[in-house]
């Protein structure tokens, strides 16, 4: 299985198409490994003429944990930001957004085009207002700003992301990650029963490990107001966001468009907080299409 050093830390990441196209880094979000994004958008993308590279973020999935390092939790993280103190945790969004970097350094990649999920799209941002030279176009895949004046996740989404589950036999794992699932997925796109079930089960077998996913919380919350930054962001840039996600409302793809110039946003009805078969060859299309235009190819 491959993997490297990138920014000091040991990355698992997987590599599709051909070497000679050009490179589409996916970045994945909070807690999830690599397997979420889906084989089908990965091979619709080098199906338009990318090399693909997926990666398990730092404390997730087959990269390197960060055992033993403590997390201050949400609610000490929420009031200091709120009394302008900075929280001290393991690591931070721009951190992982080295990782990144330092993965395309390891693989000898001059430059990329860099989409970022959820948690990924906020690495995703760093990496392009920081590294603008590395990239050749940014898409963000429903995330968000941190604006503290955007509406919040659904109570009940907020409660499943972050609900333990009630014991570590497979079964109730299982079960745990199958109502995750429906809780923030698209409504009018629901999961096939058997195929979800299958998919979270490969999920426990390759990796359970809860207590990265504490620490990409702080890393997210200590992280605050990104709008400053954000707009410094001079990559042509592409938001996509679902119009009924639960847990990163809309709103948040909105923000993150109206700060950078030039940026084009896509919204889609019945699309919540997961990337649904249905999607995948209009989301595939979106983002290729986008990432031709910006290197001036024909889409």
């Amino acid at each position: 299985m491959p993997e490297t050093q990138a920014n000091g830390v040991t990355i698992h990441y997987e590599d599709h198409g051909k070497s000679s196209d050009p490179v589409m880094l996916l970045i994945m979000g909070f807690g999830a490994q690599l397997t979420l994004w889906p084989d089908e958008l990965v091979e619709a993308l080098v199906g338009h003429g990318f090399r693909v590279i997926r990666y398990d973020n730092r404390d997730v999935g087959l990269s390197q944990k960060f055992t033993g390092q403590k997390a201050p939790g949400p609610v000490k993280l929420t009031l200091l930001s709120k009394i302008g103190l900075t929280p001290k945790v393991p690591y931070t969004l721009a951190d992982m957004a080295e990782d990144a970097v330092g993965l395309m350094d390891a693989l000898h990649i001059e430059r990329a085009h860099i989409v970022g999920a959820s948690m990924g799209g906020m690495i995703a941002q760093h990496v392009a207002s920081k590294h603008a030279d590395r990239c050749l176009s940014f898409t963000q895949v429903f995330s968000t700003t941190g604006n503290p004046k955007l509406p919040a996740a659904r109570k009940e989404a907020l409660q499943a992301l972050v609900k333990r589950p009630d014991s570590t036999e497979e079964a109730a794992l299982v079960a745990h990650g199958m109502h995750l699932a429906r809780t923030i997925g698209s409504p009018a796109y629901p999961a096939e029963e058997e195929r979800l079930r299958e998919r979270v089960e490969a999920s426990i077998r390759r990796s359970f490990y809860p207590e990265g996913g504490t620490r990409h919380l702080a890393a997210i919350l200590a992280d605050g107001d990104r709008r400053k930054m954000v707009r410094e962001i001079a990559v042509p840039t592409l938001v996509l966001h679902g119009e009924d996600d639960p847990l990163v409302p809309c709103e948040g793809g909105r923000d993150t468009a109206a700060c950078i110039p030039g940026a084009a946003i896509r919204t889609l009805p019945g699309w919540g907080h997961d990337l649904p078969l249905e999607l995948v060859d209009e989301l595939a299309d979106a983002i290729a299409g986008h990432a031709h235009e910006a290197a001036g190819a024909p889409a």
